[in-house]
């Protein structure tokens, strides 16, 4: 079929040859061409979940730090600090 769009070629190792059987076991009766389009997508699907997870996790984190340390440095911390480096 004509297309504007890049195609790869995927050579069928023992990773990729493992990886379409479990997808055969997933969608029965699909042609392997087929079934690495389903892997495409469902990976890059599971990636946007751990992508987001990873996100939501890091929110929580400062929600749950954010205020906690409150007034443990005082208003001349940095100055102070600043003092020591060299000049």
């Amino acid at each position: 079929m004509p297309t504007d769009k890049p195609r790869y070629q995927i050579t069928e190792t023992a990773d990729v040859g493992r990886a379409l059987d479990v997808a055969a076991r997933r969608w029965p009766g699909e042609p392997r061409s087929k079934l690495l389009v389903r892997l495409v997508q469902a990976g890059g699907a599971a990636l946007e979940r751990e992508d987001s997870d990873t996100a939501g996790r890091r929110r929580e984190a400062i929600l749950a730090t954010s205020g906690k340390y409150h007034g443990v440095f005082g208003p001349a911390y940095l100055a102070e600090l600043r003092g020591d480096w060299p000049g």
